[in-house]
């Protein structure tokens, strides 16, 4: 059965992207079966009565509705002074005309440079952008080949003479002459991007317009506003109103921004120690090797004396034996560097020690490291690989579909069960708390178990030793996690900030605003206690999510120590209980899972801990079971069998069962509250199954040690990844269009992005801060000493 689950990876990659019923064909079968476009579009233009009016003389088409920005109707509207525009924005508008007019080549590339409907209105095409890039660069060619006389007075004369350059254009389709027409604007030009409502008509859907216009720079917002509405045909003024409207004017000054200046000081300190710790380490590499060539050279001459006086005593250099019995230290414990395997280390003080934790050549071995150590599961790591994968395709699609000139090719593709992959993609998230509470348990249990947690609580006991282990499990926690995640979220802000102002499409959330504003909820992982609205860095709700799961987690693996029956009774009350409150607010919203959008509910049930904590419960219990049975459990066949089979076969209904689905609310809302617990217990099977031996080709896949250097930096990926994305979107001045081939293109280009810039944040701030944990653990510092 290890080739069913095995089947579900694959469909995660192949089926979701390149599935071959993403066709045309299908296309317009789905949506030819979808009532909600059928009622907007088809059926709506063919009860139109048919009177002679409609069929001569007085019909309108969709391109006079949607003819909401057109100079000509604005040229033969304008009257310079008549409305509330500003007196030098009237002017340069008035000089814009009269150029349209006359034919001047940069006024007609400003038109060309403006949005405009085209096609695909009911397809889902929403952004009539034009081009910003146009825009901005009219003008702009000219300029290091012409040259000014600052007065005339001076006897220098202002002159363009250079002979034209031509160049040989090929197939490339660059025009023969740069200078055959003469782009230079009379005055700076800006983009403006107008967000249109567009009511609903006999012929269109309402829908919100994102318009881009290229206009001379002297013109406002409000200006623009003015200028839009009576650059709107007649049908379209009847239909459509100007909400809000965005200009490029008020360009976002990187180096005015304090929060740049912290994260340039911040990465400068860091490159400092990395270059620092690095060379060191290198350095006491060397002076290794040349010790053990010395002392391999006093061995010889040692053997040889020992042959002719007969003489059997070893000799030492220093602290290294020459008489082939030197402490090297060769096993791989993932402390990563010349501290765990020269006879240096001992000689090593603490600040020695936590300058090598900079150390990229260490902190690269240990993250390449092809073993693991007794303190994990290998299986753990495929698991978080490919989890990781899931959530990057997910998130993917989200920001495509967000940012398409075809929307409407989504409900096409959700047609596909194979599709059902990435709709689904919420129980990734799922892996992940479910793998968090596995690990801390299993590491629990085990560390009690050896007494190193012991040294936290020497001379103590009872609730004063319990609270120095809640204390020590959260000091590690806030350690662990929060040096990269502050480094990421300064970034977002920095990011999100120059795309709200500088970027044609708006900001996906609003970043800009509540990063600043509430920083702070996230550096004590509380954000998901807030309105959604409110939140920074958005898909940081999963950090705060198991961040709390952990606190709770903490809790009851300490009681868990003297009180076990207690402890599981806690597990079970909470487990049940976030049951019950799932179910309860799918019930009250009506939430349908199998029709209902997966975020619908994102500030109800998507992202609240008490909705989720059911697989982080099923994890703790997994790794407490494997703890107790030391990964060593006898079973049968039959039993491997049918275990295997309830697994895949709860997984693959979890991921395709709602396809064309139809629930009543009770099932609905059972359905919300179970299936992630659901997910949790079809993973553990897995889990114990490789940890014991059971796993056959599965526990092979998912425990390759090609994965392991993935795994390894899966937190940074997570939080960098959405960022790549956010930057493919927002960089480009017209939409995506959906296709099969540019999603798997895109989507595997935000992969491999994602990885590579992951390694570099894991190696700057993850991996030193590992590194330094161990380095200050007590089992650590009593070696040391």
């Amino acid at each position: 059965m290890g080739f069913i689950v095995q089947t579900v990876v694959a469909l995660i990659f192949v089926g979701a992207i390149l599935g071959e019923e993403w066709n045309l064909t299908n296309s317009v079968e789905a949506i030819n079966d979808d009532k909600k476009l059928d009622e907007i579009s088809y059926h709506r233009i063919r009860s139109l009565p048919e009177t002679e009016d409609t069929l001569t003389t007085n019909w309108t088409t969709i391109s006079e509705i949607l003819d909401i920005f057109n100079v000509k109707h604005l040229a033969r509207k304008w009257i310079e002074g008549q409305y509330s525009v500003d007196a030098q924005c009237g002017k340069d508008i008035t000089r814009y005309i009269q150029g349209l007019k006359k034919q001047e080549f940069w006024a007609i590339k400003v038109d060309d440079a403006s949005g405009r409907y085209t096609n695909g209105y009911f397809w889902g095409n929403s952004y009539f952008t034009g081009s910003a890039t146009e825009c901005y660069f009219i003008g702009k060619r000219n300029e290091k080949r012409t040259f000014y006389s600052t007065s005339k007075d001076d006897g220098v004369q202002e002159f363009n003479n250079e002979p034209k350059r031509r160049i040989n254009a090929g197939q490339s389709g660059v025009s023969n002459s740069l200078d055959d027409a003469p782009d230079d604007p009379p005055y700076p030009l800006s983009f403006f991007i107008l967000k249109i409502s567009l009511n609903e008509t006999s012929l269109t859907m309402k829908k919100l317009i994102h318009l881009g216009v290229c206009l001379p720079f002297s013109c406002s917002s409000s200006d623009v506003a003015e200028i839009a509405k009576l650059a709107a045909s007649d049908a379209a003024s009847k239909y459509s109103s100007v909400e809000n409207v965005r200009d490029q004017r008020n360009y976002y000054d990187i180096y005015t921004d304090s929060v740049f200046w912290v994260l340039f000081g911040v990465s400068a300190v860091v490159l400092v120690l990395m270059i620092v710790g690095t060379s060191y380490d290198v350095y006491l590499t060397n002076r290794l090797i040349k010790q053990q060539k010395e002392s391999c050279d006093v061995e010889k001459h040692a053997k040889l004396e020992q042959l002719t006086n007969g003489n059997h005593k070893p000799l030492t250099v220093g602290d290294t034996v020459v008489n082939g019995s030197s402490p090297v230290n060769n096993n791989n414990d993932h402390e990563g560097s010349l501290r765990s395997s020269t006879p240096d280390c001992q000689q090593l003080n603490v600040c020695e020690e936590l300058l090598l934790s900079f150390s990229v050549r260490a902190n690269m071995k240990t993250i390449c490291d092809p073993s693991v150590g007794r303190d994990t599961i290998s299986t753990i790591h495929g698991l978080r690989a490919i989890s990781m994968a899931w959530v990057i395709l997910g998130h993917t699609c989200i920001v495509v579909f967000k940012y398409s000139d075809n929307m409407e090719y989504r409900r096409v593709v959700e047609k596909n069960i194979l599709f059902q992959t990435v709709t689904n993609g919420a129980f990734s998230v799922d892996t992940f708390f479910f793998m968090g509470g596995l690990l801390v348990s299993f590491l629990y249990f085990r560390t009690n178990a050896e007494g190193h947690l012991n040294k936290l609580t020497q001379g103590t006991r009872g609730f004063v030793a319990g609270f120095l282990k809640f204390i020590g499990f959260l000091a590690y926690r806030f350690s662990r996690l929060t040096a990269p995640y502050m480094f990421v979220l300064g970034v977002v802000e920095v990011t999100m900030k120059w795309f709200h102002y500088n970027a044609v499409f708006e900001t996906p959330t609003a970043d800009h605003e509540n990063c600043p504003n509430y920083w702070w909820r996230n550096l004590l992982y509380i954000n998901t206690l807030f309105p959604v609205e409110q939140m920074c860095m958005l898909w940081s709700w999963y950090v705060a999510d198991d961040t709390q799961f952990y606190v709770v987690g903490a809790v009851i693996l300490i009681l868990a120590t003297n009180h076990f029956k207690i402890a599981a009774f806690s597990v079970v009350t909470l487990m049940v209980s976030s049951w019950l409150t799932t179910g309860y607010i799918a019930l009250i919203n009506n939430h349908m899972p199998s029709i209902d959008d997966p975020l619908a509910l994102f500030d109800k049930i998507y992202d609240k801990p008490w909705t989720r904590l059911g697989p982080y419960l099923i994890g703790m219990s997994v790794g407490y079971f494997l703890f107790k049975t030391d990964c060593k459990v006898k079973m049968s066949k039959i039993t491997v069998f049918v275990g295997w089979l309830l697994s895949s076969a709860c997984l693959l209904s979890l991921l395709y069962g709602l396809y064309e689905a139809e629930l009543s609310p009770i099932t609905a809302a059972a359905y919300s509250s179970l299936s992630h617990s659901a997910w949790a217990l079809g993973l553990a099977w897995i889990v114990i199954a490789c940890s014991t031996g059971y796993g056959g080709y599965v526990d092979v896949i998912l425990s390759a040690p090609i994965l392991y250097p993935f795994s390894r930096v899966t937190y940074c990926a997570y939080l960098i990844h959405p960022i790549v994305i956010r930057l493919t979107a927002m960089y480009v001045d017209s939409p995506f269009h959906l296709g099969k081939n540019s999603m798997m293109v895109m989507f595997f280009g935000q992969f491999v992005t994602s990885y590579i810039i992951s390694f570099v944040v894991s190696l700057s701030f993850e991996a030193p801060v590992v590194s330094m944990l161990k380095i200050l653990s007590p089992k650590k510092r009593k070696r040391i000493q």
